[in-house]
């Protein structure tokens, strides 16, 4: 008993006991509970929903009566209660339309924001993208310039490389080695059978396989007898195929007939290049149209055409043909039957549809085409004529066939026919006589009242006969007969019509027409401005008399019009003759003797005919009206320095200088001076000149100017400073103090002074720009690109900042730096200049020499601009080429540019004229590389 308590003692109190509740075995050391496979299967995971024994504690309902939270906790002064305390009341009909109420003003509050919100949301989304952009963003460069690969450099792209090792590129050829003859002699022997046993056959007893219940490898016993007589037979035979084969492909050798293969595949392959599938849908569907409604003509034809589109023209005229029998009053079906059956065949089905339809005029007419002589064309127009006399279409067929006397007897039974076809009308008048036109257009005019194309006719007769006086009564009493008939005058139509009337050298006419109706319409304030681009229009559709009528018509209205005189003085320039602008230009300054450019304007075109004293006269008669001008002055100091008369000039200069002194007249008689040598009298002028005008930058610049010449260069750097001391905006003078500074050795003053230069002229793109070469030319890259990405913060919208930025990029980076530049200065001549230099570098002529014309086209005053163009003819163009671009140079008389300044302003190139300062600047440019 001591012995069973001791054991009792020791063993545990739960063993056999069941487990408690919610009790997992092994959680306390990290393990799961677990059952054996021969429970449920393998092991839970801890995600795995426990059994029965322990299934979780359940939660208590939360009970719908529950109260709210009504503690002071939970109680804000705004907002109340955090719960809703009327959350267990009913939901009536007064709570929705509150509810609504509130949704409403929820929306109205949320639209305010929405478009603040949705814009900042755009910022942040355009934000993100240029942080970070697509990759389709980032090759956006490279696919534009995908567009200028030709085909042949595509096709010269390499093929992508073999993606296989060494071992599998080049795998070793199978090789086959020819079997001996006596291995297949040996082979036909193993056929045979024999008559005798040898020794060993005898000595052991019959034949035993060395395998015994298997077969002999190697060896197998032939069905029948090899024939080698038959396998060369066969060999040869399978040769001769092969060499036929062979024989055939050999040019010149063939034995097929080209013409005709071709000739059977063409036939064999449908023109239609569509899917077939669609071709049998749509043949069932007209199918059905046809039988659903066989008096529908469209679906006739359009079956007739969908076989002959699929290549089965004979079925097509089946098709056509049944339509025409069962659609006999269908002209189109008729039209269409002719179409697709042969010649002879179409004449018979034409026929038969005429008898179904006599009044159809394309019928007749399609008859008359199938006609080859011209005979038989006339028999079927009149037999056309007599079914369907009032045709104005037949008529004109008719008469176009006939000779000038029998035409004329036509048309004078056409408008019998026809009495309101004007056509027919005009047509009889142009073939008449004289008086016979003018009584056949009276008829007309009172057949058809109301069109005014017979009153234009009748002005162009008397014109034509020599009666220019009556041309403006007629236009007069055509529109006020027109507006009797209740006619609109529309000006735009007469107009046209008069550029018409210009266009047959009808020019009195035109001009009537232009004079009359230029006013119709037009309110009284806007006459200039319409009458101005009226005559803008006729200019660019080449009816110049028709602008010159416009213009003189304006001009009866506003003779004091300094601003149409001035339009009117350029189109004679661009359009008529020196006389027309001389004559032009004298009613000018009769009528406008303040305004200087017109009497300038025709002294000029006296000295280029090389009138010399009418010009004198000219300006004598400008000093009378214009005392003192400044213009007018200079005008004349510049006709007698041309002409040689520098002591005339020198005596003109100094009456301006004590009449009418002005900077300009002051700086004309310095650079006279300068011209002509007589430096100690020109350095006096000066010296007078800026003690008078210290504020004018141009003067101090000549100054500099001159005593750089002189080789005095602390001088030229004195008058510089004290000239920017006074003009501190003077951008150029600026410039010229820096170079004059680098060219003296002295890089980091230069430097100095252009940044100087910037803080007193901010945003200065000219200034940028200097600074910039100046780096360039002293070979420090780096720097320069450093400035030029701080100019372009400035100034990012310089034209000229652009440009040089193109150029300062690789040549693989240019194009894409173009682009850019193009959306920023999109219009800027230095752009499409630099532009224009890209092409050329890159080889692409054609290219160049558009978007140089587009360059001259957007500023015609930029000599840069042409001397590049003509340096480009001089190179890839024709004589022609080359003298057109100086013809065209010397008509827009260029001022401006870098290079073009350097050569015009020399004072060794002061006489000469732009002819001949084009070949000297395009000489000193290089070309792009």
């Amino acid at each position: 008993m001591a012995a069973q308590a001791q054991v009792n003692k020791k063993k545990k109190t739960f063993i056999g006991l069941p487990a408690p509740l919610g009790y997992v075995p092994g959680l306390g050391r990290g393990a799961t509970g677990f059952t054996t496979r021969s429970d449920i299967g393998p092991a839970r995971d801890a995600t795995d929903v426990s059994d029965d024994r322990h299934a979780p504690p359940v939660k208590r309902q939360k009970d719908d009566d529950d109260e709210v939270d009504l503690n002071e906790a939970n109680f804000d002064e705004f907002a109340g209660y955090g719960g809703s305390i009327c959350g267990k009341d009913p939901y009536d009909k007064d709570d929705e339309e509150a509810d609504a109420i509130y949704d409403s003003i929820d929306k109205r509050m949320d639209e305010k924001r929405r478009e603040r919100r949705e814009k900042r949301l755009q910022i942040e989304i355009e934000k993100y993208r240029q942080e970070r952009p697509k990759i389709q963003q980032q090759f956006s460069d490279l696919k534009r310039s995908l567009a200028d690969v030709s085909v042949n450099e595509w096709m010269s792209l390499p093929e992508v490389g073999d993606a296989r090792n060494k071992k599998q590129r080049n795998a070793k050829a199978d090789k086959f080695t020819p079997m001996p003859d006596t291995f297949l002699a040996k082979a036909a022997l193993s056929g045979e059978s024999g008559t005798t046993i040898d020794a060993r056959e005898q000595k052991f007893g019959g034949l035993n396989s060395p395998f015994p219940g298997a077969m002999t490898p190697g060896f197998s016993t032939p069905a029948a007898d090899i024939d080698m007589k038959k396998i060369g037979q066969a060999r040869n035979t399978l040769m001769d195929i092969k060499l036929t084969q062979v024989s055939d492909s050999v040019s010149g050798q063939t034995v097929v007939d080209p013409k005709g293969y071709l000739t059977d595949l063409q036939s064999m392959l449908p023109s239609h290049g569509g899917d077939i599938n669609d071709v049998k849908k749509a043949r069932l569907l007209l199918k059905s149209v046809r039988e659903t409604n066989p008096k529908h003509p469209p679906a006739w034809i359009a079956s007739a055409r969908l076989e002959e589109v699929t290549g089965k023209l004979q079925a097509a005229r089946n098709l056509i043909m049944k339509g025409c029998e069962e659609c006999q009053k269908s002209e189109d079906v008729w039209l269409e039957a002719a179409r697709l059956v042969p010649g002879d065949q179409a004449k018979a089905v034409i026929t038969q549809g005429i008898r179904h339809l006599p009044d159809s005029v394309r019928l007749w007419i399609k008859a008359a085409d199938l006609e080859t002589e011209l005979k038989a064309k006339k028999r079927v127009f009149r037999k056309a004529l007599e079914q369907i006399p009032n045709s104005v279409r037949l008529w004109k067929a008719t008469v176009e066939l006939e000779e000038e006397e029998d035409a004329r007897i036509m048309l004078s039974r056409a408008v019998e026919c026809c009495p309101t076809s004007v056509e027919l009308w005009v047509a009889l008048a142009r073939l008449e006589t004289y008086e016979n036109s003018r009584k056949v257009l009276n008829k007309a005019r009172e057949n058809i009242p109301t069109d005014r194309q017979i009153w234009i006719t009748a002005a162009k007769l008397e014109e034509a006969n020599g009666n220019t006086h009556m041309v403006e009564k007629i236009i007069e009493r055509a529109l006020s007969s027109l507006r009797a008939n209740m006619v609109e005058i529309n000006r735009e139509q007469w107009i046209k019509d008069a550029e018409d009337c210009e266009k047959a050298s009808s020019i009195f006419t035109c001009q009537a027409i232009a004079r009359s109706v230029i006013g119709v319409g037009i309110e009284d304030e806007d006459r200039k401005h319409t009458w101005m681009e009226d005559a803008d229009s006729c200019a660019s559709h080449g009816a110049i008399e028709c602008a010159r009528a416009i213009y003189a018509h304006a001009l009866t209205f506003f003779p004091s019009k300094k601003s149409i005189w001035l339009r009117a003085a350029y189109f004679e320039k661009n359009y008529g003759t020196r006389e027309s602008l001389e004559a032009l230009l004298q009613r000018a300054v009769a009528h406008c003797p303040k305004a200087e450019v017109l009497w300038l304007m025709g002294a000029k075109s006296k000295w280029l005919a090389g009138d010399v004293p009418a010009a004198r006269s000219i300006l004598s008669l400008a000093f009378q009206a214009n005392p003192n001008s400044e213009e007018i002055w200079l005008a004349a100091v510049k006709l007698e320095s041309e002409n040689n008369e520098f002591e005339r000039a020198r005596r003109l200069l100094q009456k301006a200088r004590s009449s009418a002194p002005t900077a300009r007249v002051m700086m004309k008689s310095v650079k006279l001076e300068w011209c002509l040598g007589d430096m100690p009298r020109g350095k006096d002028l000066l010296d007078e000149s800026v003690k008078h005008y210290p504020d004018f930058a141009k003067l101090w610049m000549m100054k500099g100017q001159i005593e750089e010449q002189r080789g005095r260069m602390d001088a030229a750097r004195d008058a510089y400073t004290q000239g920017l001391k006074k003009c501190s905006t003077a951008i150029p003078m600026w410039i010229l103090l820096s170079r004059l500074e680098e060219n003296a050795g002295t890089l980091t003053k230069a430097r100095s002074i252009l940044e100087k230069a910037r803080l007193k002229n901010p945003h200065c793109p000219e200034l940028w720009l200097e600074a910039v070469r100046v780096e360039n030319r002293a070979g420090l890259k780096n720097i320069a690109q450093t400035l030029m990405a701080k100019a372009m913060q400035e100034c990012p919208g310089s034209g000229i900042l652009w440009a040089e930025a193109i150029f300062m990029e690789g040549r693989p980076q240019r194009k894409t730096k173009s682009v850019d530049a193009l959306k920023r200065c999109e219009h800027d001549p230095h752009v499409l200049l630099a532009v224009s230099k890209l092409f050329w570098s890159e080889r692409k002529i054609n290219k160049a020499r558009e978007w140089f014309h587009r360059t001259v086209k957007i500023d015609p005053d930029s000599g840069d601009a042409w001397a590049y163009m003509y340096k480009f003819e001089l190179a890839h163009g024709s004589e022609d080429q080359q003298e057109e671009v100086k013809r065209r140079c010397v008509n827009a008389e260029p001022h401006h540019g870098e290079h073009w300044c350097k050569i015009s302003k020399n004072i060794e190139n002061w006489r000469n004229k732009t002819d001949e300062i084009l070949p000297m600047v395009a000489a000193l440019l290089t070309v792009p590389t």
